[in-house]
């Protein structure tokens, strides 16, 4: 165990010593990583801060049932055991077109327009409050309930006042799908450029890894510090990339600030936590090893 930590802290010590050889390639290899994660990352962090509006929020979803103009008051009445039988938990108003017509007039202020029609036009109505729903996926089941209200007799028209919600569901679903795509072509970028890297270096110490064979290196002592140069810039780069990401969040607060304020929230976005953080640092590591593995396996094998 001791001669494997050794191994390692000498592999490690001896990629810090080949980067000191040439900082500037190396810090400009960590922008040109940095640029290709950014994206994406940012792209995390404003789903990370959306995502509770749809999922975490509770929904209470609102249906307006609206009788045809010619059903008779006590058949409106009537409805209203139908309805419960449909959605036993709800709660359920019935509002006359009297009063509907009262609550039109002192809103909209269109009372001189309705009086010259002589007749009210508006039906009578049901407003049904479900339970609320604790995620976008679960309000669904909001449709089946809307149709079965949709099949009873005298029922014109059933309004959903909730299909927002479904809306934002789907709009982040084909986000989530867009940013795993560019995610997916920036890591291919990542690891393109972690390889060429890893090739230049290669080229540069060619002299010194044949020597390194003569003397009885193994490949595993020649390779390991290679490894751990990937593994370092993309590290880095993650770094860098959150960095960016954060800094951007303040100009981007400011306008966002603006906007809320105009729906009575105040709505910000924030970093991600240490969890994620980490995650995506991981990652980006990881990104890293994996084009140092590649150019390695295939740039060395051919010193042998």
């Amino acid at each position: 165990m001791i001669a494997w930590l050794r191994h390692h802290a000498f592999a490690c010590g001896a990629s810090l010593v080949h980067l000191r050889r040439a900082p500037g390639s190396f810090l400009f290899n960590i922008l040109v990583v940095a640029i290709a994660l950014a994206l994406p990352f940012m792209g995390v962090t404003l789903l990370d801060n959306v995502r509770p509006m749809s999922e975490q929020m509770a929904v209470e979803p609102e249906l307006s049932v609206f009788m045809t103009p010619e059903t008779a008051r006590e058949q409106s009445a009537a409805l209203a055991s139908s309805l419960r039988s449909i959605a036993p938990t709800a709660r359920i108003v019935f509002v006359p077109r009297e009063k509907a017509l009262e609550q039109l007039n002192a809103k909209s202020g269109l009372a001189d327009v309705l009086a010259t029609l002589g007749e009210n036009p508006l039906p009578d109505s049901y407003v049904i409050k479900l339970n609320a729903f604790q995620d976008a996926a679960e309000s669904g089941k909001i449709d089946a309930i809307a149709e079965q209200m949709r099949a009873l007799p005298g029922v014109e028209n059933v309004q959903v006042d909730s299909a927002w919600v479904k809306r934002l569901a789907a709009l982040l679903g084909v986000l989530r799908l867009a940013l795993l795509l560019l995610a997916a072509t920036l890591s291919t970028v990542v690891v393109a450029v972690v390889f060429n890297t890893i090739r230049l270096q290669v080229l540069t110490q060619r002299e010194e890894i044949l020597v390194s064979k003569l003397i009885g290196a193994t490949d595993s002592f020649i390779h390991r510090p290679f490894y751990y140069t990937g593994a370092l810039l993309g590290l880095c780069a993650g770094g860098v990339a959150l960095g960016a990401v954060s800094l951007a969040l303040q100009p981007l607060n400011r306008a966002i600030a603006e906007f809320a304020r105009l729906y009575a929230s105040e709505f910000q976005l924030v970093p991600l936590d240490p969890l994620s953080t980490a995650g995506l640092l991981a990652l980006s590591a990881g990104l890293g090893l994996v084009g140092a593995l590649l150019s390695v396996q295939r740039h060395l094998s051919r010193l042998n």
